[in-house]
């Protein structure tokens, strides 16, 4: 197949949007497919895996430049995707780009499968730019809605999450989840790291993931004193010295990937999502991969990932006593913690990228075949 994946967050960035464009397209790559990237991302490499990556304008969000808001030619972008000719439009998160990507393709008579992995609302009402516009949030849904209804077929990453869809009036929807890459195993697990962070035996409780405001990182605070642990951070982002003055104690790792990343998790004793608007939260099934028992809020994607007393625990949104002690509860019991650790671990047996890719790729028939 030909398809062209359009994206608003890529390479240099790195983030969860990023990261499963880039397995979509080593999974492209190695079955002989033919992959485009359109992207707002300046700095991006001109090829990836095989895919030609063309690169609109755009300018940095103020207080996060990292998050690019596109400024593309309609144009240009119909005349890329024209002379590309894909048999499928993968839009990736699709939000500004996404949104003139989708009017070009439907235009050109190109099938679109619309990747929903982002809740742009819920972050629009955590950001002082956006939280001061009273209809800020819902001004968001409309966007995304108008944007999936133009879709053949739109992919949630969680049955809950699909849902949600639905009933804004989102058709066609279907699920598809995330594959965990096999190097976050327990077998990761780094002594030499743990007498870093841990001298006098500490638990580890930490959080991976972008130091952002829609992560609620300030929640974090509540469990200063818990008994014999220390929190880690590992991670970057726009509230990064806010945070670093918020909790003097913990650890700040700062952003890691591949073996590196692999062996802090699984170095970790819990891990700990603050979270609500997470639509999967690929960090914590990383977490679960690596053995860690989760925490986190009963809210999006994590509702789906976390099985309570089980794997880890959910505890209500802003229930931050709740928070604090099921960290407690996990941190003063070894035994609990190594049971939850290992039937999160086979929980996530069998999640692999190319599994998950292969559906993908089946996905983007169904979208041909919707379209013929």
């Amino acid at each position: 197949m030909r398809v062209a994946i359009i994206t608003d967050s890529f390479l240099p960035a790195m983030n969860g949007v990023v990261r499963s464009v880039l397995r979509v397209l080593e999974h492209l790559e190695r079955e002989g497919h033919s992959a485009l990237v359109i992207c707002a991302n300046p700095g991006a490499p001109r090829t990836v895996h095989g895919a030609m990556v063309v690169e609109v304008p755009s300018v940095g969000l103020p207080g996060y430049t990292e998050v690019r808001v596109p400024l593309p030619s309609a144009t240009r972008l119909r005349a890329v995707l024209a002379a590309f000719a894909p048999d499928v439009v993968h839009l990736a998160s699709p939000f500004g780009l996404g949104g003139t990507a989708a009017r070009a393709a439907n235009g050109l008579g190109l099938p679109v499968v619309a990747v929903y992995q982002t809740d742009i609302a819920g972050f629009a009402s955590r950001y002082p730019l956006t939280a001061r516009i009273g209809t800020a949030q819902e001004a968001a849904w409309w966007r995304v809605e108008a944007i999936h209804r133009r879709a053949e077929l739109t992919l949630a990453p969680t049955a809950t999450v699909a849902e949600q869809l639905r009933a804004r009036g989102i058709p066609r929807t279907r699920v598809w989840a995330r594959g965990v890459d096999d190097v976050f195993d327990p077998a990761r697990r780094d002594p030499a790291l743990r007498a870093r962070l841990a001298p006098h035996g500490e638990v580890l409780v930490g959080y991976v993931g972008r130091l952002a405001p829609e992560k609620r990182l300030e929640d974090l605070a509540v469990l200063t004193g818990v008994p014999a642990t220390r929190l880690v951070v590992v991670g970057d982002g726009p509230s990064r010295g806010r945070l670093q003055t918020l909790l003097p104690d913990a650890a700040f790792l700062g952003q890691l990937s591949g073996e590196r990343l692999a062996a802090a998790v699984a170095s970790l004793d819990v891990f700990v999502h603050t979270g609500e608007h997470e639509t999967f939260c690929q960090a914590a099934q990383e977490a679960l991969a690596s053995g860690v028992p989760v925490v986190a809020p009963a809210a999006g994607g994590l509702r789906d990932l976390v099985d309570p007393s089980r794997t880890g625990w959910l505890y209500a949104p802003g229930d931050l006593a709740g928070l604090r002690a099921h960290v407690a509860d996990l941190a003063g019991d070894a035994a609990k913690r190594r049971a939850l650790g290992e039937a999160a671990r086979e929980r996530t047996r069998g999640r692999t990228w190319s599994v998950l890719c292969g559906q993908l790729v089946d996905y983007y028939r169904d979208a041909v075949a919707v379209a013929v």
